[in-house]
């Protein structure tokens, strides 16, 4: 065998390895989990700190779902074949909900859902589900708030001169109720601030970047005159518009003589790189990182048998079952305070 052969043969036994170092063997208590889909770089910096918080403590194996929900049954339907002790499970459509506590019942396993949130109702029927994500309530507000400030602070950006915000929305998926709350509370919270808005249009992106920059291309061909602010359900989306506006010569580092207003959320690095330039204005942090612990902290204790999934940890849960992972908003001003 070559060198070249053996380094690549040495890579290959090396991988196999690191992944069957926590994969159960038959008959072993183990720990399933799903993510939506990991091409999404928020789901998948949760799915890595998942893998790095439960390894070495308990046995797991971790699915991608590719944004399917029938590939995600299907997973869940194989995790209870093989024995799962525990299932941690990151929806792929919150309406599915009802059937997946349905199996976790059926089967008497603990389960828990994150970061896409089903109806208490839903949650309440089995004893043993609980939750761990965010208030979009909150995230809302935060957006909203990062806008206010920038409006009032920025008189140039008001440029018709009428008062109000002229905006467009990009929108995660159609009947997701995170993007429900987030597109409709963040103009509650502008209107009830004192600044009236007026929505050009709104449009789904599915959280996607590509999808995002064809729309906003779009957009900018009817409304380029008119768009004042460019508000995003998440990163992903507000990156997308970034690239659609600057192919026409706006936001460009360092020269506001074109700028349009983008905000998101999600802190994800590459907006945060853009925060930085001062081409994106800001966005909220939805603390991948800490929902990662507090899901593996409810599952590790779960696993060992407890019936109460945050004893002897930092989490509470509400009265939803819920534990709640705080947002908070990043500009300019305090990014350098993001850790």
């Amino acid at each position: 065998m070559n060198k070249k052969n053996f380094i690549i043969l040495s890579i290959i036994l090396l991988f196999i390895s690191t992944s069957c170092l926590n994969s159960p063997k038959a008959n072993e208590d183990f720990i399933g989990i799903t993510i939506y889909k990991t091409d999404d770089s928020f789901a998948n910096s949760i799915k890595n700190n998942i893998s790095k918080f439960i390894s070495g403590k308990a046995k797991f194996i971790i699915s991608d779902s590719k944004n399917n929900q029938t590939i995600q049954n299907e997973q869940i339907d194989d995790f209870i074949l093989k024995g799962a002790k525990v299932l941690v499970i990151n929806l792929v459509d919150p309406q599915a909900a009802e059937n997946v506590i349905n199996k976790a019942k059926e089967n008497n396993i603990p389960l828990i859902l994150f970061n896409k949130a089903p109806d208490f109702d839903v949650m309440s029927s089995y004893n043993k589900v609980w939750y761990v994500g965010t208030t979009s309530e909150e995230v809302a507000d935060l957006q909203g708030e990062i806008i206010l400030s920038n409006w009032n602070n920025n008189p140039s950006f008001d440029m018709n001169n009428d008062g109000k915000i002229q905006c467009v929305i990009l929108k995660g998926e159609p009947g997701h109720i995170d993007a429900e709350i987030r597109t409709r509370n963040v103009i509650s919270f502008l209107n009830n601030n004192g600044i009236e808005t007026e929505i050009l249009n709104v449009q789904t992106a599915m959280w996607n970047r590509n999808k995002a920059k064809e729309i906003m291309s779009s957009w900018m061909k009817d409304y380029e005159s008119q768009i004042e602010y460019i508000i995003s359900n998440n990163d992903e989306m507000a990156l997308g518009a970034l690239q659609a506006i600057q192919s026409l010569g706006y936001n460009k580092e360092g020269n506001t003589d074109k700028y349009i207003p983008i905000v998101g959320i999600d802190a994800i690095n590459d907006s945060l790189k853009e925060i930085r330039k001062g081409t994106i204005v800001g966005t909220v942090v939805n603390d991948g990182f800490l929902q990662a612990k507090a899901v593996s902290d409810l599952a590790l204790n779960l696993f060992k048998g407890m019936d109460n999934p945050v004893s002897g940890t930092s989490w509470k849960l509400d009265n939803t079952k819920s534990v709640k992972i705080p947002y908070r908003y990043i500009t300019i001003d305090n990014i350098n305070n993001i850790n």
